[in-house]
């Protein structure tokens, strides 16, 4: 997380807003066109502390090999609550144009699963990285230090049929995991627990943690960053 946050953001091209709320924005990286578009959504256990500028180095790497990335921010935090965030989710997929492949780091891959699930044809393909799978098993574990309890409050419980990737209906179209054997933040398990439960591929990173694929120049970014072009060529095809 340190060299992580270490690295020097990189602004965007451009920038274009969803709605009123100074969150509620997007950042393109790479040059304007038609081709399939790679959508990207942070992670930061849904608190408000951590924004979108992490990933923009992340975001300015891949664009460097050609891939078009829009790097989402949406309101997040005790403040607006779990309703806002997957409102800005839900609009921000169905205003940007397709074909697009959905990509989230950590709570960001949540966010990516639950639109994989109640989002039928918003995009051609979900890449959860490192993902909170499975939020009940997150409040046992307590991952982020009472995180879910944060996103969701007193009413979790009643809630995870909505919310939570495991317990949802299955995507609506292909999910892949991207998970390292050493991640201390999000255990592996995590993403057992959703392909025990819905199809989905799950690709193993050996020793890496749960930073590594985003930080460029690391074998693990190029791991990522191929996978990510592969399954961009294949979204080709008409916008919606």
């Amino acid at each position: 997380m340190r060299e992580l946050l270490r690295l020097t953001a990189v602004g965007p091209d451009r920038t274009e807003r969803y709605g009123d709320h100074p969150d509620q924005l997007v950042d393109h990286y790479g040059e304007a066109g038609d081709g399939p578009l790679l959508v990207l959504l942070h992670g930061g256990f849904w608190r408000s502390a951590y924004d979108r500028r992490h990933l923009s180095p992340f975001a300015a790497a891949l664009a460097g090999h050609g891939m078009r990335v829009a790097l989402v921010e949406y309101r997040r935090g005790r403040e607006v609550g779990h309703a806002a965030t997957l409102d800005d989710i839900r609009e921000v997929l169905t205003r940007l144009p397709g074909p697009m492949v959905v990509a989230g780091h950590s709570a960001g891959g949540h966010l990516a699963l639950w639109a994989a699930s109640r989002l039928p044809d918003a995009h051609h393909h979900t890449v959860a990285v490192s993902a909170v799978t499975d939020l009940a098993d997150a409040v046992e574990r307590d991952l982020g230090a009472g995180a879910v309890l944060e996103f969701l409050g007193e009413r979790w419980r009643e809630l995870l049929g909505e919310v939570d990737p495991v317990t949802m209906p299955p995507p609506h179209g292909p999910v892949t995991l991207v998970h390292g054997t050493a991640d201390g933040q999000v255990p592996m398990e995590q993403a057992v627990a959703y392909t025990d439960r819905h199809p989905a591929q799950l690709l193993r990173l050996p020793g890496v943690g749960h930073y590594a694929p985003f930080l460029p120049g690391t074998p693990a970014f190029t791991t990522l960053a191929l996978a990510l072009r592969n399954l961009l060529a294949e979204a080709r095809g008409p916008a919606r």
